[in-house]
């Protein structure tokens, strides 16, 4: 029976031709994945994230969007096959232990952070009698690598918060580290997501800067904004738009120029506005209220 418009194990040529060749691309033998196992995988992965009534022609395409080889290297070692966890290892291990330390900023407690990520990783636990691994929920939406960084700045944030619930308050506020620690409860962003926000923002004209402030930090209407300005209700929804359009290509090109790959500067922009070490509201507010909002009253009063 076809399920999200894909069709069962036997029902025609042209599906089974398509996983062979998608098989063929993410090197799924040479981790010594099963041709049958990717593809549960693929379709474990439509059925996450399409509806179930979508069209073949659709999944397909979604399929081909996959980090395919990244998906099935994961799955492999999900599996416990050795020969996977070989590469995984020769490709990341010292990568992990980078990231760690990126994020926990002592050598030991990195180390910690990313030998405990292993042994999740690798699923030492059972459940049911079958082993639990973490890279079994990578869906190859995006790297690997950007998923493990993901994973080791979440597992940081739960360690921390694990740990403090074993210190008392009394304990805390005798050394006065209870407002230190609080701090250390957002996600580590990498430094050049910082510059790269800032410096856009920077360069906005202030016309520019008045809108996003007024609609994303005051959370004023879009009406509201276009009385202050003199326009049309559209005018403003159109130019909202068109700068959250703007500002993401613009942040991208500005990371890729401080050395981030394409995907690596995507993965990058999914962090939360909250965690970063940028003043928005005092960028977006530098002369920002002056210009667009002068000129329009100064051509209504000549007009009057």
């Amino acid at each position: 029976m076809a399920r999200h418009g894909v069709q069962s194990d036997g029902e025609g040529t042209g599906l089974e031709s398509l996983v062979m060749e998608l098989y063929s691309r993410g090197k799924g033998a040479e981790f010594g994945l099963t041709h049958e196992a990717f593809d549960q995988v693929l379709r474990e992965v439509a059925r996450k994230y399409l509806p179930p009534d979508c069209p073949q022609t659709e999944i397909h395409e979604f399929w081909a969007t996959l980090r395919l080889e990244d998906l099935a290297l994961a799955r492999a070692c999900a599996a416990g096959v050795e020969r996977a966890w070989e590469v995984f290892l020769t490709r990341y291990r010292e990568k992990l232990y980078d990231i760690a330390g990126y994020i926990a900023r002592e050598s030991s407690a990195a180390r910690e952070l990313a030998d405990g990520l292993y042994a999740d990783l690798y699923g030492t636990t059972l459940r049911d009698g079958q082993r639990v691994s973490k890279l079994a929920s990578y869906t190859g939406r995006g790297s690997l690598e950007g998923w493990l960084r993901t994973v080791l700045a979440q597992e940081y944030v739960n360690r921390y918060r694990r740990q403090r619930r074993l210190v008392s308050l009394d304990e805390e506020t005798e050394e006065g580290v209870q407002f230190a620690a609080a701090r250390s409860e957002v996600v580590v962003v990498d430094a050049r997501v910082d510059a790269a926000v800032d410096e856009t923002l920077a360069e906005l004209p202030a016309a520019d800067r008045f809108i996003l402030a007024s609609y994303f930090l005051d959370e004023r209407t879009l009406a509201e904004i276009a009385r202050t300005l003199h326009v049309h209700e559209s005018t403003i929804c159109r130019k909202v738009d068109k700068l959250a359009r703007t500002l993401r290509k613009r942040i991208l090109t500005s990371l890729v120029r401080r050395g981030m790959s394409r995907q690596q500067a995507l993965e990058a922009l999914e962090v939360d506005v909250r965690d970063l070490r940028v003043n928005i509201r005092g960028r977006l507010m530098q002369e920002a209220a002056t210009p667009a909002f002068s000129e329009k009253k100064a051509e209504t009063s000549t007009g009057n």
